[in-house]
């Protein structure tokens, strides 16, 4: 079911402006069409679900840290059951790898009833088994989030467009509220952990949010975002880590607590 908490805070964003000047999907089925775009991928969770993440490192991907929960049971997947395939496309990827640690941001609570920590702390970083070395498959940047009416584009997996991504290269940021960024970017399941990317005048895309949710506001449909700054912060000082003793293991992924004080059916995309 979606969401209608966001109604009552975004009213101010009027319901025809919501898709205004927003592109529309384009699925990258050809080598041609991807490039630039090969650092991103699919997720795929015990042959069971999957989500899209991206590369920010040879070893790292960034994702939603919703995914690496069943969604029906609340348990954890373990990294074993986990599987990242950059830039899947009709049956091949230009690269893959398992996964050997799977860190979701510690103040990220699965079942958390209140959806704005839900979805400011829907973060998570996933070690490689093995980095990507490959030179057409370059990880991708990070940046501070992008302000109220900055124009974004997403690249993702979802339902029915499973087996290559797509790319929308223009949507916007309709509002900012609590570690959220409200998108008018068109996702569904499976787009849970898509990069959000701002493009400079070089043609450089950095990634500045990752999807979250699927929301509704006066009647139509949004995308939620998390922000990236502080969130991923943690996650980065917490994988770089060398004693792992303050580590708490769930079924494999790893809660992390900082410093000293406390089918492919795209199942894993979560609408709060």
């Amino acid at each position: 079911m979606k969401s209608r908490l966001l109604a009552a805070f975004f009213g101010l964003v009027a319901s025809a402006s919501l898709g205004a000047g927003s592109s529309d999907l384009k699925q990258l089925q050809t080598g041609f069409d991807s490039r630039g775009w090969e650092a991103v991928g699919r997720l795929n969770f015990a042959g069971q679900s999957f989500c899209t993440g991206a590369l920010i490192a040879p070893d790292l991907v960034l994702t939603a840290a919703h995914c690496l929960f069943d969604r029906d049971t609340g348990q954890a997947f373990r990294p074993s059951d986990m599987k990242f395939l950059a830039g899947w496309r009709n049956g091949r990827a230009n690269a893959q790898s398992g996964i050997s640690r799977a860190i979701a941001h510690p103040e990220f609570r699965f079942k958390n009833s209140d959806q704005d920590v839900r979805v400011a702390n829907d973060l998570a970083l996933l070690q490689l088994s093995h980095p990507i070395q490959k030179s057409s498959v370059v990880p991708f940047e990070t940046q501070s989030r992008p302000r109220k009416g900055a124009q974004v584009g997403v690249v993702s997996y979802g339902r029915d467009r499973a087996e290559s991504p797509s790319l929308q290269e223009a949507c916007h940021v309709l509002a900012r509220r609590s570690g959220t960024l409200v998108l008018s970017c068109d996702v569904d399941y499976g787009s849970s952990g898509a990069p959000v990317f701002t493009i400079d005048e070089n043609g450089q895309a950095r990634i500045v949010s990752v999807i979250s949710a699927k929301a509704e506001v006066n009647g139509q449909d949004v995308a939620l975002g998390t922000n990236l700054e502080k969130p991923l912060r943690d996650l980065m000082a917490l994988i770089s880590q060398v004693d792992t003793s303050a580590a708490e293991t769930q079924l494999g992924v790893r809660v992390l607590r900082l410093g000293n004080s406390k089918g492919g059916n795209g199942a894993k995309f979560v609408r709060p």
